[in-house]
């Protein structure tokens, strides 16, 4: 007798801009290396908020294009060894920092999950579009701020209320031009391999 539950639709999956380099494990480990690179590069691009120990960088872009780019997996382990290394000492945090000991450091921790979230949401074709794109950079700043505002909570000992207001509302504006970056960049990406996927 036939079963009644119908069968579970597959997801249908994309190549993400990684996969088009022929695959072999060099590949990946200089992919992962090269974003947690990117990422401590773009940290160094930092601009102090005043009155809140988490400076304006353009290392939570860097962390979401890496994501997106690479992939959940290889992007996950990209923001890993960032941030493995970081707190081992090399200097590559915001402003040249390292350690685990900064209120900031809960944003790096977020950024680990946010580039897995993007990769899987560009492995399902997120990347492809600029409306998609927006939303893929929406989702990925949502759990960064998810980990980062709760940790300078705890680190800095201030309120809820405090942390929002330190750690979130001052970004928001910067976050919309990232996005708006991030929603032409990776179609436009797309457009100029010529592969949709």
């Amino acid at each position: 007798m036939a079963s009644a539950v119908p069968a579970a639709s597959a997801v249908r999956t994309h190549p993400v801009l990684a996969d088009l380099i022929p695959a072999s494990r060099l590949r990946d480990v200089a992919l992962v290396t090269g974003g947690a690179v990117l990422t401590g590069l773009a940290a160094q691009l930092s601009v102090p908020v005043p009155g809140s120990p988490v400076p304006v960088t353009g290392q939570t872009f860097a962390a979401l294009l890496v994501g997106t780019a690479l992939g959940a997996r290889r992007g996950f382990l990209a923001l890993a060894l960032y941030a493995v290394a970081g707190v081992a000492g090399v200097p590559w945090f915001a402003e040249g920092s390292s350690g685990a000991a900064a209120p900031s450091f809960g944003y790096i921790l977020g950024m680990a999950l946010a580039s897995a979230l993007v990769g899987a949401l560009a492995r399902r074709g997120a990347d492809r579009g600029v409306w998609r794109m927006a939303g893929v950079m929406v989702a990925g700043s949502a759990v960064t701020y998810a980990v980062g505002v709760p940790y300078l909570a705890l680190a800095a000992h201030l309120t809820t209320g405090q942390a929002v207001a330190l750690g979130l509302t001052p970004y928001l504006i910067g976050d919309a031009l990232k996005a708006a970056l991030a929603m032409g960049a990776l179609p436009a990406a797309w457009k100029l391999v010529g592969r949709r996927g």
